[in-house]
């Protein structure tokens, strides 16, 4: 990463009691997706949600009916939750005094400036911010019409446009943006566009409509990975057609990967080949599963074989190299035991508990 971050530069945002921007850590997001009206399960969801680390959850309000389950998760969340309304001011009015950390607005499908005005009001009083999301599926027409810009181009226009609404003529800035895409280049471009533009303003990350899990966690690693590399974005989301809390372990696995943030053990396991002796893939697998409840940012290293370990894993805190019918198990580097092969799960979590 070269230069100053971006984000050491955006002005801080309270979610709740989490800070977004000003150097705060980059806090991982996820979106509710039980039924609007069933209370028991949202509150369910946002729990599984807290458990696996999630730190800002998103619920949809689509209508007035909904909000009293909406203030009922709030109420039991252990987790700030922001309300996302499309198309109803009053209805974002009213979750604002119902107790949204924050809200999500799209102002070009609120009701214009006016319906706008009346919910900056709201949040002002309630004193939460505003998450200003421009999707490219969403742009308004003036903007949209445009031939002499691109889309990341008219992303980016679109974002700025309400920015400096807000602020200048509102006095606004309890902000962050999001300027989404379902394509990653057109995701990228219109961040880096935007951490120029407004280099103050808290960004909110992610690719809208990635996918299901496995291509959806690709696009959105590679999109947000790129971004966050070069010091954009303040608070995360991978979009996922999944259970959400795949997307809260994807986000931490990202983060982890780019040496940002960890808060879980990191897995290293080689690929596999001829030269491995053991189910490789079946422990590795088990191995991961044990570790969901390992709260330790830490690295395991899973290995088939010499070549790979535990030489070429010496970083790793822990770890087992594999041979024919056995592991060794190290730390370091360094073998502390061999066992038989139905005895490396149990020896190798054993080793990491005492860590």
């Amino acid at each position: 990463m070269s230069g100053s971050a971006p984000n050491q530069r955006t002005r801080k945002v309270m979610v709740g009691n989490v800070s977004v921007g000003g150097g705060a850590p980059i806090a991982v997001q996820s979106m509710l997706c039980a039924p609007e009206m069933d209370a028991g399960a949202n509150i369910e969801q946002v729990q599984r949600l807290a458990e696996a680390g999630c730190e800002i959850a998103r619920m949809a309000v689509p209508r007035r009916e909904s909000l009293a389950v909406f203030s009922k998760v709030c109420d039991a969340s252990p987790i700030p939750i922001v309300a996302d309304i499309h198309f109803d001011a009053k209805c974002a009015i009213e979750a604002a005094w119902r107790g949204a950390a924050a809200l999500r607005i799209n102002p070009g499908n609120i009701g214009g400036l006016d319906e706008t005005d009346l919910v900056i009001a709201a949040a002002r009083g309630a004193g939460i911010p505003i998450r200003i999301g421009v999707n490219a599926g969403s742009l308004q027409k003036d903007i949209a019409s445009r031939t002499d810009l691109t889309l990341p181009q008219k992303l980016a226009a679109s974002a700025v446009e309400y920015v400096r609404y807000f602020e200048d003529v509102k006095g606004f800035t309890d902000i962050v943006v999001s300027a989404k895409a379902h394509d990653v280049l057109t995701t990228v471009e219109a961040y880096r566009l935007l951490s120029q533009q407004i280099p103050e303003v808290a960004l909110h990350i992610g690719v809208t409509e990635a996918g299901t899990a496995l291509q959806g966690t690709v696009k959105s690693a590679a999109g947000l990975g790129i971004l966050l590399a070069e010091g954009i974005g303040d608070t995360l989301r991978m979009s996922l057609t999944d259970d959400p809390v795949l997307e809260v372990r994807a986000a931490w696995a990202l983060l982890a990967s780019l040496g940002i943030r960890q808060r879980t053990p990191e897995i290293v396991s080689c690929p596999t080949c001829g030269r491995c002796k053991v189910d490789l893939i079946s422990l590795a697998n088990q191995v991961e599963e044990r570790l969901r409840s390992v709260e330790k940012p830490i690295r395991v290293a899973v290995m088939g074989c010499v070549v790979n370990g535990p030489g070429e894993a010496s970083d790793a805190d822990v770890g087992v190299a594999c041979g024919e019918g056995q592991g060794a198990v190290f730390a370091h580097g360094r073998i502390v035991r061999k066992v038989e092969e139905g005895k490396i799960l149990d020896a190798l979590m054993k080793e990491i508990e005492s860590i």
